[in-house]
């Protein structure tokens, strides 16, 4: 099984204590020689470090602009909201394990769970729609709806969203469709008064997003090419048919 990789920060005591427990961790111990700068943590990082570490108050400040998950090794019985989760000291090794498995699940949970649709934050674990600290809970058909608007880049027909949300063949009423995207519409419109979510065409139903309206534009351009250079070819055999009349 692959092993983790957790960047220790904290006092050389507390670093010399998991060294030594090296052999019995569940995760690799990374270190970092230089000091601790923007360009040193990532989002996909895991840290854990001891209160010592952020005595620092440029180290706190880094450690607290950073989205990974940061986990805090301390004596302090006090929850800390800059953390995904705290190893209460003293601990034992079991609970250091443990706690730093389920921090990587629960991030990766959560990230699967909220997809981005334009302003707006879509959690299916909790079923709303957020934007701006309003939310606005959504049936599980009308998430089905969303996510499978926003993982295509092209309309989707009525047909297709009856397959793929609600099982019926393609010959079914797709009357279904229409009116739980009406409603969807106006529970967004009437919730954030924003109309400009889900579009529609003769193909079918959107996301507007900007790989397609670079489409629409790329596209529009080509027509207008494809015209002009019709246009010139008109015109060239106008001439040319003027030349044999004469």
């Amino acid at each position: 099984m692959h092993k983790l990789n957790v960047l220790i920060l904290g006092s050389d005591n507390f670093k010399n204590t998991l060294n030594e427990l090296k052999p019995y961790l569940k995760f690799n111990i990374l270190e970092i020689k230089n000091d601790l700068n923007k360009d040193t943590i990532n989002k996909d990082q895991i840290v854990l470090c001891d209160n010592d570490y952020l005595r620092d108050k440029n180290n706190y400040d880094i450690v607290k602009k950073y989205k990974c998950i940061k986990i805090l090794a301390t004596t302090n019985k006090r929850e800390n909201e800059l953390f995904n989760a705290i190893i209460h000291l003293p601990t034992n090794l079991k609970e250091i394990n443990k706690t730093i498995e389920t921090s990587v699940a629960k991030k990766q949970f959560i990230e699967n769970s909220s997809i981005k649709i334009k302003s707006f934050s879509l959690d299916k674990n909790e079923k709303k729609l957020s934007k701006n600290g309003i939310s606005l809970l959504l049936t599980e058909k009308e998430i089905q709806l969303l996510e499978l608007l926003v993982n295509n880049s092209q309309p989707i027909s009525k047909n297709k969203i009856l397959s793929k949300v609600w099982n019926y063949s393609t010959d079914a009423d797709t009357h279904t469709v229409e009116t739980h995207i009406y409603r969807l519409r106006k529970k967004i419109s009437e919730k954030f008064s924003d109309e400009d979510i889900i579009h529609n065409n003769k193909e079918g139903y959107f996301i507007w997003k900007k790989e397609i309206k670079l489409q629409l534009i790329c596209f529009q351009k080509s027509i207008e090419k494809e015209l002009l250079n019709l246009k010139k070819e008109k015109a060239v055999l106008k001439e040319e048919k003027n030349k044999l009349i004469r």
